[in-house]
């Protein structure tokens, strides 16, 4: 696979919530959270925050197409105890996608292990051998174009990379617009992939307040 050297985006990063110790921003679609290796990978959401904010880290990342609500901590302090609540997992997110055809049911359970595929990078792979359990969740919110699509809330109870991508896909209805995890039709019918982090809920490192963000969907 050749390498990816991500076109220019326009789309700007707006501040939810600012405070001394961290912040929540709403990251646009076709921006990478890090910056790549490569000079020309340079633009990302790191790059651009620590222009203003030199000691800012991401607590975790968003796929390069994704779009939605980020966690960033603006200390080393901060970010080890945010990184915490991740890998304790009291750390909730939601995300809104757009899935390819009707679902047949009206919520439901993805429990598959993902591993990397080192053979196809930068894909994921579903492996019971090797893979690390993967959980989500999802719940319809609404069926349109005649059974061609299906709007969905998800509920990832694990953060595998590509992992609602990927669960999609292995349950037949990948996301729309997704150039990794597509069927036939499915990339073609949006010009950007159709997941967005509309929610996260995490208790404030330093006044323990339990903060619930939400980002609604641009699409």
């Amino acid at each position: 696979m050749a390498e990816f050297i991500a076109p220019p985006c326009d789309g700007i990063i707006e501040v939810l919530y600012q405070d001394e110790h961290l912040l929540l921003i709403n990251k646009p679609t076709g921006l990478l959270s890090l910056s790549g290796k490569n000079p020309l990978n340079k633009d990302s959401v790191h790059y651009r925050l620590v222009q203003d904010h030199p000691s800012a880290t991401l607590v975790h990342r968003l796929d390069f197409g994704t779009s939605g609500i980020m966690l960033v901590a603006l200390n080393k302090v901060v970010n080890g105890l945010l990184t915490k609540q991740f890998q304790q997992r009291t750390i909730t997110k939601s995300y809104t996608a757009v899935l390819y055809g009707d679902l047949l049911n009206d919520c439901g359970d993805i429990e598959l292990p993902i591993a990397k595929d080192s053979d196809h990078f930068p894909l994921m792979k579903i492996c019971h051998d090797s893979g690390k359990p993967a959980h989500s969740q999802y719940q319809v919110i609404e069926r349109h174009q005649q059974g061609l699509s299906t709007r969905v809330t998800f509920t990832p109870i694990t953060g595998r990379t590509h992992q609602l991508r990927l669960h999609s896909q292995q349950i037949g209805h990948p996301i729309l617009g997704c150039d990794l995890y597509h069927n036939e039709h499915s990339q073609q019918m949006s010009s950007r992939l159709m997941l967005h982090a509309n929610g996260l809920s995490f208790t404030h490192p330093m006044t323990e307040q339990r903060i619930n963000a939400v980002c609604p969907s641009p699409f």
